[in-house]
């Protein structure tokens, strides 16, 4: 554990043993404010309910914390699932601190202030009008880090909600404002503090991308309303050779568990390449655990291989267990890697598949044990195409239970 994350949990330790709150978040809107590098501020509102819990808005979208814990004048605040935690101080009706994330040594301060705020500030002047459907690149002068992806933005007057859609899943619900030609949009979805700032001329949008203090990329982008991105069916596949997944991963019980084992002989099986940190995980996971209970005693099995980047197996276990419980998994859950989500380190785990681009990703197999789809990310409520993304699941896994 790196020195400034040590010193964080001591003063945490310290405080619990302190007497309880003299004060407490009052009930109402707030406006919480991370302070990213190079002096970039990323506002997102927030609701402290009659019940003292946060809930943090973006644009559709409603992210529930747990219950504060108050210690004296300090205040500690986590997600159901997710690793990161907010810690700070609260004097005067301000909430001043740090959003921490211990296993990745990632510390990004922030202040909170009582009122009806707007999320970012705007002048009177005209703005651009940035609705409709973006052709765009992320770090388009990189060969290595370079990819695509779809803005998708709707706007009324100078506020604009949306998302950008990739490859390998969505960047969750933004919203934010156009200021003139310059386009400001931010989310905090539990786990991740985004925010895009880009300037918008004649249907062509340049900008910048900030994740949280350890991420900067430039993108760019030009309105294309017929745009699509690469087929989800297309972008991971079996080496030559191979028609069978195997893999042997442990359970929470240190059991190994393999598609050789007799509970998975003659069923369709869905094998989700997931972790427990990961907000379109989270949103796939709770789709596949609801529709497990539904269609389980037809022949179905569900069994998920996390990738944890939680330094070791203990803290792997603990975040996938809040996992479990939040969500009612009922389907098991492996520890494919812990240490590190990295993804050429997952695909040599998994040797017979070409790469691993993407959390989640998902093997539709047969009862005859042949991989008969896999289906890289996802399309998440915020893309609006989460439900089409459910249909076509249904489709094919009741195709596979009816052979």
């Amino acid at each position: 554990m790196r020195p400034k994350i040590l010193i964080l949990v001591v003063l945490i330790s310290s405080v619990l043993g302190c007497q309880h709150a003299t004060s407490e978040l009052d009930q109402g809107l707030w406006l919480l404010t991370f302070h990213l590098d190079n002096g970039h501020d990323l506002p997102v509102n927030v609701e402290v309910g009659s019940d003292g819990t946060l809930t943090f808005v973006n644009a559709e979208e409603r992210v529930s914390m747990e219950q504060p814990i108050y210690q004296g004048d300090s205040v500690y605040i986590m997600h159901p699932v997710f690793e990161g935690y907010f810690k700070g101080k609260l004097q005067e009706g301000e909430l001043e601190g740090v959003f921490v994330k211990e296993s990745l040594d990632r510390i990004v301060p922030f202040n909170m202030i009582k009122g009806d705020y707007p999320r970012f500030q705007s002048s009177p002047a005209d703005f651009t009008a940035v609705s409709g459907r973006w052709e765009s690149v992320f770090s388009p002068d990189s060969d290595e880090d370079r990819y695509p992806a779809m803005g998708l933005f709707s706007q009324t007057g100078d506020q604009v909600e949306g998302t950008f859609r990739t490859t390998t899943g969505d960047y969750r619900y933004l919203q934010g404002i156009m200021d003139g030609d310059s386009l400001k949009l931010s989310t905090f979805d539990g786990a991740h503090v985004f925010l895009f700032e880009a300037h918008v001329r004649d249907s062509l949008m340049e900008g910048v991308f900030y994740s949280g203090n350890h991420w900067v990329e430039p993108f760019t982008a030009r309105l294309n309303p017929v745009y699509e991105l690469p087929d989800p069916l297309g972008l991971t596949g079996l080496k030559e050779g191979w028609e069978t997944l195997a893999f042997s991963f442990p359970d929470e019980q240190g059991q190994m568990i393999s598609l050789a084992d007799p509970q998975f002989e003659d069923q369709v099986v869905v094998v989700q390449l997931m972790g427990s940190w990961c907000p379109n995980c989270l949103e796939e996971s709770r789709f596949y655990a609801s529709y497990n209970k539904q269609h389980r005693d037809r022949g179905l099995k569900f069994v998920a291989l996390a990738f944890e980047y939680a330094p070791d197996q203990e803290r792997a276990w603990k975040g996938l267990n809040r996992l479990k419980e939040k969500l009612q998994i009922e389907y098991p859950i492996l520890l494919a890697q812990y240490g590190s989500s990295d993804k050429e380190e997952a695909a040599a785990k998994l040797p017979m598949l070409d790469h691993v681009l993407s959390y989640p990703t998902t093997l539709f197999i047969d009862r005859k044990g042949e991989v008969r789809r896999i289906h890289t990310g996802i399309n998440g409520e915020a893309t609006g195409r989460f439900e089409s993304f459910q249909e076509d699941f249904d489709l094919f896994v009741q195709g596979l239970l009816n052979e």
